[in-house]
């Protein structure tokens, strides 16, 4: 199982209620709606290259 860089995150709490509220309509944690949110981004904006998913990420790639 690949692991995941941790650090401490400071929001805003009118923003971290709010994607509070988001994750719990998307069945996600918040964790990982932002997670899920970041990556995203990252992609859109041509950052993450590579469409692979956290799952997936564990696969050795051949």
């Amino acid at each position: 199982m690949a692991t995941k860089k941790q650090f401490p995150l400071r929001l805003d709490p009118k923003l971290y209620a709010a994607l509070e509220r988001w994750a719990a309509d998307e069945f996600r944690s918040t964790n990982a709606h932002i997670e899920f949110l970041l990556r995203e981004a990252a992609r859109h904006a041509g950052r993450l290259k590579d469409p692979v998913g956290p799952e997936e990420s564990d696969v050795p790639i051949k």
